[in-house]
């Protein structure tokens, strides 16, 4: 009888320890409801263009709106006014960027990496060389709540250079 009263004991100690382990694992964190929302940077960008012997460096300031899919991920929608400073006494080139890219947060939910593509509308410079252009630009960056500061590399289909340019912005909900 004994025997039996021990073996009792521990099947009914192994039924608890089921019980409470099950009731344990069912506890889970409270999870937090993201706030899925527009945001909207506003930017200066400065460039080296990898044509040095033609072009000097490049200027511009942009417009970002964000609209964020996740807590990791955002699609982007960028355009503003970017000029190509040209040696020699020619024109410089303007052209406003139209892009679209996708952001993705990859560590400790403040750095990104970031691909864009869209077209440049050129809008100065003389007729002969007032070319609209395909482009594309990765880019890595850094953000806060506030700040956004990054860094891309813009290819362009139909000038005769690409860019790396230095974006720093300042960012806002909507």
């Amino acid at each position: 009888m004994k025997t039996a009263g021990k073996i009792k004991m521990v099947f009914a100690l192994a039924i608890t320890m089921m019980f409470a382990s099950n009731v344990q694992a069912q506890e889970t964190k409270e999870v937090k409801n993201y706030d899925q929302g527009f945001r909207l940077g506003i930017g200066l960008n400065g460039g080296v263009p990898t044509n040095t012997d033609f072009y000097n460096y490049s200027l511009g300031a942009d417009v970002r709106l964000q609209y964020d899919l996740s807590e990791r991920t955002s699609l982007t929608l960028t355009t503003g006014f970017t000029n190509l400073f040209i040696n020699n006494g020619v024109k410089d080139l303007g052209f406003i960027p139209v892009k679209a890219g996708f952001k993705a947060f990859v560590w400790e939910d403040q750095f990104y990496v970031l691909g864009e593509i869209g077209g440049g509308l050129a809008v100065t410079n003389t007729d002969v060389n007032k070319k609209n252009t395909y482009l594309w630009a990765p880019g890595l960056g850094y953000a806060t709540k506030d700040i956004d500061v990054s860094v891309r590399y813009e290819a362009y289909t139909e000038y005769d250079t690409n860019q790396i340019a230095l974006r720093v912005a300042y960012g806002f909900k909507l």
